[in-house]
């Protein structure tokens, strides 16, 4: 009877004289956008990295929105685009430092000295700038330079003479921050030109509305781009990808997120040029810690320094390298701090700007036990610890309950970072 049902059908229709459903174009069947497996997969991934304590920045993120949630309830200036805008240009200065922080931070090493070498940097700008009459782009050269060499310092003394980071950066701190007193003299504060290079970088913005929305738009292209050719190369070794649609929502997420921020800084005065170069900078320098050799060596020195040596990697080299990345951001972070204020003074890279940016590395997801963090924590950390400061201001707080509650996100990020490195030991992953 079977065979006989087979035979007798009729070509093109099954055994039963329906019409076979039609194969979509190119020989394959149309499924849905987001298939259930790839939901599954993804929330079963999700649910596996909580375990294992893969957090990565969701704490900081979740954190962030529900800062700005109740810091909007309490004012409802806080989300006005003139505000959102002067915090996208106030993170600028101290985020660049962080960033640098986080190369340090990722050896399991520290530094200290950031700030006074932001502040020698602004310092030697302005005297040669305003003083010596240098051209404005050779000043800011000599300044980045100051910068990288007292960062080759600091790794030499630490890698090649073996001297504790802490000790050899906190004898920069004061070093340096004599050298910046030393080279002010007696004026002790030297205003720069508002209208010149330096001072642009905070005060320039691109008005057009097309600027914002197009470089919003070319950055989630690269985005997707970007994930995609990894989740190929990754799918062509035998490794676990990302399917297609998972992509498409990420990069989705990443188009609101990136529309919606250029959106909110044209209702001001546009994209700041600051934010826009801090924004390539997080971007350059991540592509150079995830990309590149280098990166992986600094992965891996934050791993084991034994394991490392072993691995044919030259431990003293990574080192050196990792204090001169933060001495370079640093004199960048102190000229971007110098143009916010147009002028270089005694207090330049003093107070809290050393604190903040430790924090900011710290509470954006960077671990203090090396080997995990990125240069976003840098970014992330800085809107947390820039949007307490800035609702404080609005809310007329006393600074003193600002430093309470900026200690107690600091605190809380910490307790993060140490039970996510427990439970990955636990699980065999730290």
């Amino acid at each position: 009877m079977r065979r006989e049902t087979f035979r007798n059908a009729e070509p093109g229709r099954t055994s039963d004289g329906a019409a076979p459903p039609k194969p979509a174009e190119g020989g394959r069947r149309r499924g849905p956008l987001v298939r259930r497996e790839d939901v599954g997969r993804a929330v079963g991934d999700f649910r596996r990295r909580l375990r294992d304590g893969e957090l990565g920045s969701l704490p900081v993120v979740l954190g962030l929105v529900l800062i700005w949630i109740i810091f909007q309830s309490l004012n409802e200036n806080f989300l006005s685009p003139r505000n959102l805008s002067n915090l996208s240009v106030d993170i600028v200065g101290t985020g660049l430092i962080a960033v640098g922080i986080v190369f340090v931070l990722l050896i399991g090493e520290i530094d200290l000295s950031v700030g006074s070498l932001s502040g020698l940097a602004a310092a030697l700008f302005a005297v040669l700038n305003v003083h010596r009459g240098m051209p404005e782009w050779l000043a800011v050269i000599l300044a980045v330079l100051s910068g990288t060499a007292a960062g080759a310092v600091h790794g030499f003394f630490f890698a090649k003479i073996g001297v504790p980071s802490f000790v050899v950066t906190l004898a920069g701190l004061l070093g340096w921050n004599g050298l910046m007193l030393y080279v002010l003299g007696e004026s002790g504060t030297i205003s720069i030109d508002d209208d010149g290079l330096v001072a642009g970088l905070t005060s320039f913005y691109f008005a057009n509305a097309a600027v914002a929305y197009g470089l919003a738009l070319l950055g989630t292209a690269a985005f997707f781009l970007a994930s995609y050719r990894d989740s190929r190369r990754r799918k062509a070794g035998g490794m676990e990808s990302r399917s297609l649609s998972q992509l498409g929502f990420r990069t989705g997420v990443i188009a609101v997120v990136a529309l919606a921020a250029a959106y909110v800084l044209n209702q001001f005065q546009g994209l700041p040029l600051a934010l826009l170069i801090f924004l390539l900078v997080v971007v350059g320098l991540d592509y150079l810690l995830r990309r590149t050799r280098y990166g992986r060596q600094v992965f891996a020195l934050g791993g084991g320094v034994e394991a490392a040596r072993r691995a044919g990697i030259s431990v003293v080299a990574v080192r050196i390298s990792v204090f001169m990345v933060s001495g370079t951001m640093a004199a960048i972070g102190g000229l971007f701090l110098a143009s916010r204020i147009t002028s270089a003074s005694q207090t330049s890279g003093s107070g809290i700007l050393l604190m903040n940016a430790i924090a900011a590395a710290v509470i954006g997801g960077t671990s203090l036990f090396g080997g995990r963090g990125t240069t976003w924590s840098a970014l992330l950390g800085m809107l947390v610890i820039q949007s307490i400061a800035s609702a404080m201001a609005l809310m007329g707080v006393p600074a003193a309950v600002q430093f309470m509650i900026t200690g107690g996100v600091l605190l809380v990020a910490v307790v993060i970072d140490s039970l996510s490195r427990r439970s990955q030991e636990a699980h065999g992953r730290a």
